[in-house]
């Protein structure tokens, strides 16, 4: 969530008598009047920016108020985790050769960009007698991926699916850095 604009008090905004001021290199400077804080903050060329407004007293910095919220920005867009996105994939239990083949290198895309995936078997009918090829499907696929993904929850039938959620593995890259640069020097 970004915080808005609206929500920091910064320089005239401020109508505290006294507050503790805090200089732009994070050093305390002590508690002065609104009005000295004011002018220090000129002095830099910086703006004075209300940080704690329920202590006692009033906690300023002086900051590059729209480096700050620049900032802030960056740092709401970097967190957005792209591993958070889950994709679907389902097959049926009586799925040929070649279509697993297909669904199964489009699962190992999605892994391998770093999204969770889950992996759903429908059952239609008289086929929820065989639940036990659809757990079999369940496990060629986590064999299959081994080498890319791991378990994320274990097969599980609901209603009249099973379910299983696959993430990407944690790869150590210094470990494939250092193998790499072997490589090149030998």
């Amino acid at each position: 969530m970004i915080i808005p604009k609206s929500e920091f008090l910064k320089n005239e905004e401020i109508h505290y008598s006294s507050v503790r001021l805090i200089g732009p290199d994070g050093s305390q400077l002590g508690i002065v009047k609104r009005t000295e804080a004011l002018q220090k903050a000129s002095e830099y060329g910086m703006d004075l920016v209300l940080v704690s407004a329920g202590s006692n007293p009033p906690v300023c910095k002086i900051m590059d108020f729209g480096k700050y919220m620049y900032e802030q920005s960056k740092k709401q867009k970097k967190s957005k985790n792209v591993s958070d996105v889950l994709k679907q994939m389902k097959f049926r239990p009586k799925i040929d050769e070649h279509d697993y083949q297909t669904k199964l290198s489009h699962v190992r895309n999605f892994i391998e960009s770093g999204n969770k995936v889950r992996i759903t078997i429908m059952f239609r009918g008289r086929e929820m007698a065989f639940t036990d090829k659809g757990k079999e499907i369940l496990e060629r696929i986590s064999k299959d991926l081994a080498d890319v993904a791991e378990i994320d929850s274990p097969p599980l039938l609901e209603g009249r699916d099973m379910r299983m959620g696959l993430r990407p593995k944690k790869v150590n890259y210094a470990k494939e850095v250092n193998v790499n640069e072997i490589k090149n020097e030998g």
